[in-house]
């Protein structure tokens, strides 16, 4: 076995650099070392050695053999590496000189290139800079080449001018001695050419020389040069007017045989008279669209038909937007040669829209909008002033349309929007005017129509309800009618869209707006106010026919019982008429919503935008609305009144002095209602259906507490033998005189007089009134005066003190008040 001492070559294993390199693996360099001497780890066969047996019992545990080689060959290896550590840093040392020596190198390099950039830098500005400046000598060396040219140019054109100008100049009125160039028709351009180079600025320059030579003012040499070049001028403007009607002749021609490449150069040539203008304008002129009067007699045709005068306007729209489609097409086919001839398409087609607008669309609005007078209006028959607007209307539409159309065509720059504008600005000054007139027209027309259908059934109903004696009754042609009311709404947003239709700038569509809104204001407030009118003649016709038949006490049975049959008629006639004030009235309330939904919907958007105007038509719109709310209130109080005298009569009728007394025949008493208060519930319970059916909200409240609290009570209090019940139950006195003085109660009618009360109670108490519920609770309790016995009555009064006062009072109307001596019970009461 080899140990620590033995050299190198003795070891199994000498380590190396390269050993190293690549991919080192400290698992295979530690195997390769110690396979050698530890072969049982060997993995080659797959065959391991046998295992060591277990020591005996109390043996000493065997000692590993290779230890002691295992230990050399570690240190061995130790000082290999550490050997070849040291040869590493040698290496390392060696290479850092190498490096420094080359770096030295370098960086002398590295200075001696860029002292060389840096002298090729200068060399390159210095190039530059001569380079720049044998451009910029270059560069006027060619501006003065280029002058000189131009100079040789001018001269040389000068020069044929001042010849050409010359032969203008020989004799007047002579062209035949001019150059073959001024009549060669195949040399027209330049001859076009050279006598537009001729101007006056040639003459001036001529002028200008000969002050230079002869120091003369510039205004006399200019005078003596125009005098010697008079003939030139005279011959160069009749040339120039002779080449271009020359020239149009030719266009004319080849327009005539569609050959657009002549026609394009006979344009092009015509460019440099006055930039084509005469040229542009003559096509415009020739188009068969604005010379045949066949075309302009058949535009009227096409647009009112067989119609003639007397077509609406949905045919005429019809009748324009077929118009106005020839008339685009025919512009678009003009469109189409103009952009294929003229140097300048978009100014022709700025002459052609504005040709059309101005001649052929006016011509035809012209013969369509016949402004009619506002003192003498066409009648409604023959259309009325609405005819004219609603032309008018389609009229600005389908000129706008067409208007649009002719702009995607093409129109140069030519304002078309404020063109068609133009056309219609002479009746957009009066459109409010006429729009207003048209809606008084058709109101007025529409109330002389209401009042026609009125007399003539009041004429065939007439005489069948005299000879029936019918009741006075309103017809209902009379009656406030919603659909009118709605047809008002539907004139006003039809004038409404045509304002939005003609204006666009917001605070004029406002201003017009509100003024269109104030006309349906005013309509609709007469019509509702007028209506509640004619329903308060009935109701004051009822009641002058009610107090006709009022008569005394003191007449026969037979006169008694004829009046009591026309009170009955009377009544009838007071019922009708209450009903048809509040139909009017229901018909008022939903009038008004509708006014005010048209106004939310489609009126305020209009006027929002503008600042006042929204709050000013609301003011105008409650002013209107409360003229009819004052219609209706003094309707309201007659309706009332009407109730009231009718509830007056029934108890004056049908309450009897004997409904509150025991029977004289010793029959059972009748614990039921009083005819009167039967009838009185049944006829409230009617009219009050109606009413309440009528209104709703304040108004129904407003309307039940005037009623019931205020003048129901009052009646019932007086008419009950209660006296004159006023607005508080502290208001009782007894009656004095008249049949009411006689009336007086038995407990069996006390009974019956408070079975009244609460019948009356009940019925009120529907109506959800507190203050009137309790109202009638004290009547109940008062009515318990006549039902108690004589000795109960004191405390009857210590429940209720408030009523102890008048309660003594009603006492006395007892029918056995002296029989049971209650007045001294009184005394002795009051005394307390």
């Amino acid at each position: 076995m080899p140990s620590a001492a033995d050299p190198p070559s003795a070891l199994p294993l000498t380590l190396d650099l390269e050993d190293f390199k690549g991919d080192f693996s400290f698992d295979a360099l530690f195997g390769g070392l110690v396979d050698e001497l530890l072969p049982e780890f060997r993995g080659d066969d797959g065959a391991a050695a046998a295992p060591t047996p277990p020591p005996l019992l109390g043996a000493a545990p065997p000692v590993f053999p290779a230890v002691d080689e295992l230990l050399g060959l570690f240190k061995h290896s130790c000082k290999e590496l550490v050997d070849l550590r040291r040869q590493i840093d040698k290496r390392l040392q060696n290479l850092k000189k190498e490096v420094a020596v080359q770096d030295s190198k370098h960086r002398k390099t590295l200075g001696e290139l860029e002292k060389g950039v840096d002298g090729l830098f200068d060399s390159f500005a210095r190039l530059d800079s001569r380079i720049s400046s044998v451009g910029q000598t270059a560069a006027k060396i060619g501006d003065h080449l280029q002058s000189a040219e131009s100079q040789r140019e001018t001269a040389s054109q000068t020069i044929e001018l001042v010849k050409y100008l010359m032969e203008f100049n020989s004799t007047p009125g002579d062209l035949m001695e001019l150059s073959p160039l001024f009549s060669d028709d195949s040399r027209v351009a330049e001859a076009a050419s050279i006598a537009q180079k001729l101007p006056i600025y040639l003459i001036r320059s001529f002028a200008e020389e000969d002050v230079g030579r002869h120091g003369v003012p510039s205004a006399v040499g200019s005078t003596n040069a125009s005098r010697g070049l008079e003939v030139a001028v005279a011959n160069l403007q009749e040339y120039c007017n002779e080449l271009e009607n020359r020239l149009l002749a030719r266009f004319d021609a080849a327009s005539q045989r569609r050959e657009l490449s002549t026609m394009a150069e006979c344009a092009k040539i015509l460019s440099q008279f006055n930039r084509g203008t005469s040229a542009m304008q003559h096509y415009v002129a020739t188009r068969p669209m604005f010379i045949d009067v066949e075309i302009m007699n058949t535009d009227i045709q096409v647009v009112l038909g067989d119609e003639g005068p007397d077509a609406d306007a949905n045919y005429i729209a019809e009748g324009l937007a077929s118009l106005y489609k020839e008339i685009a097409d025919t512009v678009r086919r003009e469109s189409t040669t103009i952009t294929a001839v003229f140097p300048s398409p978009n100014e022709v087609m700025a002459i052609l829209v504005q040709r059309v607008l101005e001649q052929r669309v006016t011509t035809i609005l012209d013969k369509l909008l016949i402004k009619p007078p506002l003192g003498s209006l066409p009648p409604l028959e023959e259309g009325g002033l609405l005819q004219y607007l609603r032309v008018l209307a389609v009229s600005y539409d389908k000129t706008k349309e067409l208007s649009k159309e002719l702009q995607s065509i093409g129109c140069g720059d030519l304002d078309i929007e404020g063109l068609t504008e133009s056309i219609f600005v002479a009746h957009k000054d009066e459109y409010t005017e006429f729009e207003q007139a048209s809606l008084r027209q058709l109101y007025q027309s529409k109330m002389a129509e209401l009042r026609a259908e009125a007399k003539q059934q009041s004429e065939s109903t007439g005489s069948i309800g005299r000879a029936k004696g019918a009741s006075l009754t309103t017809s209902p042609q009379q009656q406030i009618s919603v659909t009118v009311v709605t047809e008002f709404v539907r004139w006003n947003e039809e004038a409404i869209s045509r304002c939005t239709l003609l204006f666009s700038q917001p605070a004029t569509v406002a201003a017009n707006v509100r003024s269109i809104f104030a006309c349906l204001l005013d309509q609709v407030s007469q019509y509702l106010t007028e209506g509640l009118d004619r329903a308060r003649e009935s109701l004051n016709e009822a009641a002058a026919l009610r107090d006709r038949f009022v008569i005394g006490t003191s007449v026969s049975r037979r006169v008694a019982a004829a009046a009591a049959s026309a009170a009955e008629a009377a009544a009838a006639a007071g019922e009708s008429s209450f009903r048809s004030f509040m139909i009017a009235v229901q018909r008022c309330a939903s009038s008004v919503a509708i006014l005010q939904q048209y106004f939310s919907n489609t009126i305020s958007r209009l006027l929002l935008p503008v600042d006042g105007a929204h709050p000013s038509a609301c003011e105008d719109m409650g002013s209107a609305v409360s003229v009819v709310e004052a219609a209706a209130h003094k309707g309201l109080l007659q309706c009332i009144d009407t109730v009231m005298c009718e509830v007056e009569r029934l108890l004056s009728s049908e309450q009897k002095a004997t409904d509150y007394r025991s029977p004289d025949d010793g029959a059972a008493p009748d614990h039921r209602p009083t005819n009167a208060c039967t009838r009185i519930v049944a006829y409230l319970s009617r009219v009050l259906e109606v009413a309440f059916s009528a209104l709703e909200g304040l108004n129904k409240q407003s309307f039940l507490t005037e009623l019931v609290q205020r003048r129901l009570l009052a009646s019932l209090g007086k008419l009950l033998a209660f006296g004159a019940f006023g607005r508080s139950i502290t208001c009782f006195k007894l009656p004095q005189t008249g049949p009411m003085a006689q009336f007086t109660f038995s407990p069996s009618g006390g009974l019956r007089l408070k079975r009244d009360i609460t019948e009356y109670g009940d019925f009120v108490r529907s109506f959800s009134a507190p203050s009137i519920d309790e109202k009638f609770e004290l009547l109940g309790i008062m009515a318990n005066v006549f039902i108690v016995a004589p000795e109960s009555l004191a405390s009857l009064f210590e429940g209720t003190p408030s009523i102890r006062k008048d309660a003594l009072r009603f006492i006395q109307l007892r029918d056995d008040y002296k029989t049971a001596k209650i007045a001294s019970m009184l005394n002795s009461i009051a005394s307390e």
